[in-house]
C-alpha cells in the first residue's frame, strides 16, 4: 500500500499511516501525524511539515513555484490541499480547503472549510479566513482552540502507533480536561 521514498526525513513522527504516499524531499517533524490516503510530492523545492502537526485523511501536498511550509501544532483536515504555500503555527485549515502558489498564513489561523485562497494572498497572524475567493472575515487569537485540536489529533496517532482505532473512556477524559499530552 502506501509509498515513503527515499528523500522523505522522518523526524521521529508519531505515526505514518501505511496507504501515505509521499515522495521527494519531504521532512516531517517530531510528533507529527500523517493519516489515511494522505499524497505528498516534492520534486523540485520542498515539503515542510511541523513538530505535532496533523495532515488528515485524503489531504494532497504538493509544492508550486516554492516548497511548501507547514508550522508546529497544525491540523490539516480531511481533503485539504496545500500547493506551494506556508502555513504559521496553530493553524488549522478547514476540510476541503485549498491554499495556492506563494500564499501565506500567519500563526493561530483558521482557514474555513472549503475557502479557496487565490495564490500570493497574505493573511497575519490571529485571522478567520473564509469564502471563495477567501477574505479575512474575522481576528481573535485562535492559538488555544486550534492547539486543543492537534493535541488531539497527536493522543489519536499516538494510539493508532500501538494498534488502537478507538479511544478508550480514559483518553477521552484526560482530552476533555485540558491536559497537554
Amino acid at each position: 500500500m502506501g509509498h515513503i521514498g527515499p528523500n522523505v526525513t522522518l523526524d521521529n513522527p508519531a505515526f505514518i499511516h501505511e496507504s501515505a504516499y509521499i515522495y521527494g524531499k519531504v521532512y516531517i517533524g517530531p510528533d507529527a501525524s500523517v493519516w489515511i490516503n494522505v499524497a505528498m510530492r516534492s520534486e523540485m523545492y520542498e515539503i515542510r511539515i511541523g513538530a505535532r502537526t496533523n495532515i488528515q485523511d485524503f489531504v494532497m501536498v504538493h509544492e508550486g513555484g516554492a516548497p511548501t511550509i507547514v508550522g508546529d501544532d497544525c491540523s490539516i483536515t480531511h481533503h485539504a490541499t496545500l500547493h506551494g504555500c506556508e502555513i504559521g503555527d496553530k493553524c488549522l485549515i478547514g476540510i476541503n480547503a485549498t491554499l495556492m502558489d506563494g500564499c501565506r498564513i500567519g500563526s493561530n489561523c483558521i482557514v474555513a472549510g472549503h475557502a479557496i485562497v487565490r495564490e500570493g494572498a497574505v493573511f497575519p497572524d490571529n485571522a478567520v479566513i473564509a469564502g471563495v475567493p477567501a477574505k479575512q472575515v474575522a481576528e481573535r487569537d485562535n492559538s488555544e482552540a486550534n492547539l486543543i485540536n492537534a493535541r488531539f489529533y497527536l493522543r489519536n496517532a499516538q494510539n493508532f502507533a500501538k494498534g488502537i482505532d478507538r479511544f478508550s473512556d480514559h483518553d477521552v477524559a484526560f482530552m476533555m480536561s485540558g491536559n497537554k499530552t
